[in-house]
């Protein structure tokens, strides 16, 4: 008898931790509503700058241009004080906590979790140029932390956060990647498995709270695999150059900018603030946001209420990519929560629609190529870059442009940033990183 019950036993716990598992992704995936409907609300008020109505300067758009010059100040002066526990973007804080156990308490609680993304919620609200990769996958492993009060492994926290990146982009082949090329560098049977049901489940759940399948949408446009690795590698060598370089930039600023918003966190947010607001009166509002608005215009061809032409035309092309390469830096740099995804995907876009429109080339191909390989210079990481890509614009037919361009970018970016960025910022010990 006693033989039975553990045969039994043995066959129905495989079946109680899917269970288990699908239920954690499930949870991940509704956590992430918030992010993604914050993200869907700064959407609709870039709509209202210039740079994207094709219309002049309103009230409105004038306070939202001035709104960073008001809300990071508060938001600085915050993390030096009552939030302190809630500066960073939270992937060094993941980081953190996967490597170090006894720190996930303090890391993973409630009270940080909630309050990194509040301030990114107020922050991106302030249409400043950041993208959402850290407080999402923070929040996901905090998730499964709180539901298994404290005695969940490493892996099942790192599947958590891959889940909540899943969430937060609809890509769960996205999230799983990052979590076995990034989080935990490895792609054993044992973590993809949780990890790839996870995902699916919480991108399920985003789906339902209106998540697009893919957020750019399908522009399917026959390109030969020739023409797209002709095209791979010169985009690939620009792009990735500018996405090891708003990581470089980013550690560079980060290390002058922390201690000065830990020490004088009122003026150091008045100074940012006005860079960000005069950036924004620049450019017409095309530094504003994470950039998913502005790929949006550029694969449509109606940047600035005018055709995709007047954008990329003259000095409107380098001027668009100094937008999109200083904005990140100093909204990220003393330490807002936020992330480098979203930014480094409209960096390289914008790189790659640049280089078709004063080629010829088909700006579809461009823009996603630009998109991988800026996205795998800054992070050095090709093949979530690869997966990525993919997912958010469609372009299936465009895999082996996108791997080339991928593989290209991140041999670039670790040329001019050699250290891995999420784990250079993590390796700041002590110190609340962007």
């Amino acid at each position: 008898m006693e033989a039975a019950e553990r045969i039994q036993q043995r066959r129905s716990a495989p079946g109680s931790k899917t269970f288990k598992i699908t239920a954690l992704g499930l949870a991940v995936g509704l956590a992430c509503w918030p992010l993604n409907a914050i993200d869907r609300i700064q959407d609709q008020l870039i709509h209202r700058l210039p740079g994207f109505s094709g219309g002049p300067w309103s009230p409105t758009a004038t306070m939202l241009a001035l709104a960073p010059l008001l809300v990071l100040p508060i938001i600085l002066v915050l993390q030096a004080s009552v939030l302190r526990s809630c500066a960073g973007s939270g992937l060094p804080q993941l980081i953190e906590a996967l490597e170090q156990p006894s720190s996930r308490p303090r890391l993973l609680a409630a009270a940080p979790s909630l309050g990194r993304i509040g301030l990114w919620s107020v922050a991106s609200l302030a249409l400043m140029p950041l993208g959402r990769e850290g407080p999402a996958a923070q929040l996901g492993a905090a998730v499964a932390h709180a539901l298994g009060r404290g005695k969940v492994g490493p892996d099942l926290l790192a599947a958590s956060a891959g889940a909540a990146l899943a969430g937060a982009f609809n890509t769960p082949l996205m999230g799983v990647v990052f979590v076995a090329e990034e989080l935990t560098r490895s792609f054993q049977p044992a973590l993809i498995w949780p990890a790839l049901l996870m995902a699916g489940a919480a991108a399920l759940v985003s789906s339902l709270g209106g998540q697009p399948l893919f957020a750019l949408g399908i522009h399917a446009q026959p390109v030969t695999e020739w023409q797209q690795v002709a095209w791979a590698v010169p985009i690939g060598l620009g792009a990735g150059f500018l996405g090891g370089l708003l990581a470089r930039l980013l550690l560079l600023a980060g290390g002058w900018l922390l201690p000065l918003a830990r020490t004088r966190p009122l003026a150091t947010g008045l100074a940012l603030g006005a860079a960000l607001s005069l950036l924004t009166f620049v450019s017409g509002g095309r530094s504003c946001g994470d950039g998913e608005t502005l790929l949006h215009q550029l694969l449509d061809g109606t940047a600035s209420g005018q055709s995709g032409a007047s954008v990329l035309a003259g000095l409107g092309w380098p001027s668009l990519l100094v937008e999109r390469l200083v904005g990140p830096v100093l909204g990220l740099a003393s330490g807002v929560a936020g992330g480098l995804i979203d930014p480094a995907l409209a960096l390289g876009g914008s790189f790659g629609a640049g280089v078709m429109h004063h080629t010829g080339g088909a700006p579809y191909l461009g823009i996603c190529l630009g998109m991988a390989s800026a996205l795998a210079g800054c992070t050095q990481l090709p093949v979530m870059s690869l997966a990525f890509a993919i997912r958010m614009a469609g372009a299936q037919s465009l895999l082996p442009g996108l791997l080339i361009a991928s593989v290209v970018g991140a041999m670039v970016g670790r040329l001019v940033q050699p250290e891995p960025i999420y784990r250079a910022l993590a390796s700041r010990a002590g110190d609340p990183t962007p």
